[in-house]
């Protein structure tokens, strides 16, 4: 058995549009807190992962970005890794430090999650920003794909949007296709999720909707409305991670620490677009499962990366908590939401907590890490013991091009607290 790693303190930003926040004050609000939730100081830090991927082409930052957002908070000579790999970059970030620690090259270390998305002056690159997403050189073929299943990649009847509301757009055509899908039950995890944030005091938007309101909201690209899909965001989350020695260091934090229990990073494989059975988000999940020795019926809440309320949807079926197709019935059962089985996206979701990319990763980890620790308030899973939260990245060949699936357990010592 390998020695497990730890979450000692875990923070989130507000998530909003915030034009007048910068990357440096995002961080520093996030670092600061997660210290201070571990009981630790910049000194007991060994080593830091930095996770973005808008600096560079939004604020002009486009090399050595931690270092830079890390010094001014007292960081000095310890390692800093810069790391980007899409929606997906904090939990691919945390996966590099967990690898570090199980080395026993560290035994506390810092990863941070922070963007900058929203420049209202500057439109046209907000926009490139999201299609440096997928493969900028075989742009043709991604808006080929899209046509394939029924869209226009090029149309903008509704709007500006970016080109990853064409791609769900059309996956989430081709599902209701095959499983005879309804828009209504991507109004149903929409009216969920939206209702879920109002729990949540960071959350971008806390109004709870029905799904006649979402169904009713501003078209975007067929099925979507607008309330189907995520926000542009601004916001940042920091983690304190450790091994064994390291959590002994930090004694005040072990009585609410959270066991990693898994994290598994995956890449995408050639297959046919209906061959769900190959999907990265299932392939990661049984990657996932079997690292942590349990199964989905063992999950008792869940964070998934519902960039568009079909994503979540397809996560679901992904994970193995519900058969292909079986979604909307067990949706109407309130099986998915707080009060039911397996809650999904109680934290209300990207589609209402709001999405800062390269901090969605580790904002999913503090959410479930507040439920592990019974700290949810009135949006609190009752009896929580074990979360999963699955991150996906860019998009390559009809799905994610990256995915992260971890599994957290609340700690062995959580009943002292």
């Amino acid at each position: 058995m390998t020695e497990p790693v730890y979450i000692a303190g875990i923070s989130c930003t507000r998530l909003a549009k915030r034009p007048d926040t910068s990357v440096k004050a995002l961080v520093r609000e996030a670092v600061e807190a997660a210290l201070k939730d571990a009981g630790a100081s910049v000194g007991d830090i060994d080593a830091a992962w930095f996770s973005n991927t808008r600096q560079p082409m939004l604020e002009g930052q486009n090399t050595v970005r931690g270092q830079i957002a890390l010094r001014p908070l007292g960081f000095e000579s310890v390692p800093v890794v810069n790391i980007e790999n899409a929606c997906a970059s904090g939990s691919s970030a945390l996966i590099q430090a967990m690898a570090h620690l199980k080395a026993g090259m560290a035994d506390i270390v810092l990863v941070v999650g922070a963007e900058k998305m929203v420049f209202p002056d500057r439109p046209e690159a907000m926009a490139a920003a999201f299609e440096g997403g997928t493969d900028i050189h075989d742009m043709p073929a991604t808006k080929a794909f899209v046509r394939s299943l029924g869209g226009d990649a090029d149309d903008r009847s509704a709007g500006s949007r970016s080109i990853f509301m064409d791609l769900y757009a059309a996956q989430a055509r081709a599902h209701m296709d095959r499983f005879g899908t309804r828009q209504e039950d991507f109004a149903a995890i929409a009216a969920k999720n939206h209702t879920h944030a109002r729990h949540n005091p960071r959350a971008q938007y806390r109004e709870p909707m029905t799904v006649a309101e979402v169904m009713a909201d501003k078209p975007i690209a067929f099925p979507f409305t607008r309330a189907m899909c995520a926000p542009l965001s601004d916001g940042a989350a920091a983690a304190v991670v450790c091994n064994a020695a390291g959590l002994k260091r930090l004694e005040s934090a072990k009585a609410r620490a959270v066991t990693i229990r898994a994290s598994v990073l995956r890449s995408g494989v050639d297959r046919e677009t209906d061959d769900f059975e190959q999907h990265i988000g299932r392939l990661t999940a049984i990657a996932a499962y079997r690292e942590a020795g349990v199964d989905p019926q063992d999950i008792d809440c869940v964070e998934v990366h519902d960039a568009t309320a079909y994503a979540e949807l397809q996560q679901i079926e992904n994970l193995g908590l519900a058969e292909p197709g079986t979604v909307g019935a067990r949706l109407a059962k309130g099986d998915f939401a707080l009060g039911g089985r397996q809650p999904v996206n109680a934290s209300g979701g990207l589609l209402s907590k709001g999405h800062p990319v390269g901090a969605t990763g580790i904002i999913q980890l503090h959410d479930l890490a507040l439920q592990l620790r019974g700290e949810a308030g009135s949006g609190q899973i009752e009896g929580a013991r074990m979360g999963l939260a699955e991150n996906g990245g860019g998009f390559l060949r009809g799905e994610e091009a990256a995915t992260v699936v971890t599994i957290l357990e609340r700690g062995p010592w959580a009943s002292a607290a």
